[in-house]
């Protein structure tokens, strides 16, 4: 079902003309709710290079080899799957590649990362628009926010958009930084509002009108690493966010090793307590 956000109304249509009011978004490439002006985002240079990035870091592949296992594991029978706050497109694409037949969608704030999108997933429609206004209802079996609410002020907004996105026994992946104790300035030029506690999760997400299932921790086995790394960049006075996605070879495969030992456990059953990242697995009630 779509919403139109000029006037509310529901429509069930393949246009996005809403038939009350007339109103229908821009095309720029992809459908446009709202415009970069506004939203206090990152600058359009920072998604240059990122997409290389993507590809090399341990980090991205094993997080997303995480969420294509849980949403196999926990929503078998999803058809639909909308991820919130796409970006470049890399779980989209990562997704589209492992399960061709899953109808993918995508929105993000920013334009830039959606033309990098769109170049990775040319035939996946995608959208800009504000997590906290969304143009959809009960549409999609599945939705997907992966490092998306850490950015936002309103995030309980976003989790109660995502919740009317949702159709009826479907439900939500989400992924956040954990752990206060973790900040650095990593977190300051990632325009983090906060890192997650999992108790802080687990609340926001059940009084957005969902039962929470599963949540693990993960990168945990490489968790004194992390810490090592944003305690020893405290105090300086510049920073340099880029260097964990420019390890050497042999390190990022000892990492990306870590990273798919933990995977194995998790699927075993094994929750662990303490990570730097949290997954977090909802239905919705």
């Amino acid at each position: 079902m779509k919403v139109c956000l000029a006037c509310s109304a529901r429509f069930d249509s393949d246009d996005w003309t809403c038939p009350e009011c007339g109103t229908a978004p821009a095309r720029n490439g992809f459908l446009r709710f709202t415009t970069d002006e506004g939203l206090d985002g990152f600058p359009d240079e920072s998604f240059e290079h990122l997409p290389e990035q993507e590809e090399r870091s341990f980090w991205f592949r094993g997080r997303n080899r995480l969420i294509d296992w849980a949403l196999g594991k926990y929503f078998p029978r999803a058809a639909s799957f909308f991820e919130l706050g796409c970006g470049t497109g890399v779980v989209l694409a990562a997704l589209h590649e492992r399960r061709p037949g899953l109808r993918l969608a995508g929105g993000e704030p920013s334009a830039a990362g959606l033309e990098v999108a769109r170049s990775r997933l040319p035939d996946v429609p995608l959208y800009q628009l504000d997590g906290r206004r969304l143009p959809f209802e009960e549409e999609f079996d599945v939705v997907g926010a992966f490092d998306v609410l850490e950015h936002i002020d309103e995030d309980e907004a976003v989790l109660a958009q995502m919740h009317q996105a949702v159709k009826p026994g479907g439900g939500i992946l989400v992924s956040v930084p954990q752990h206060p104790w973790l900040w650095s300035a990593v977190d300051d030029f990632s325009l983090h509002r906060r890192r997650y506690t999992a108790r802080q999760l687990v609340e926001r997400v059940e009084r957005a009108g969902f039962r929470v299932v599963r949540r693990t921790s993960f990168v945990s086995l490489l968790l004194p690493a992390v810490a090592f790394s944003r305690w020893r960049g405290r105090g300086r006075e510049t920073c340099d966010p880029m260097a964990e996605s420019r390890l050497p070879n042999a390190v990022e495969g000892l990492f990306g090793a870590a990273m798919s030992a933990e995977r194995r456990l998790i699927s075993l059953g094994l929750s662990f307590p303490a990570g730097s990242s949290l997954l977090l697995v909802a239905r919705r009630l």
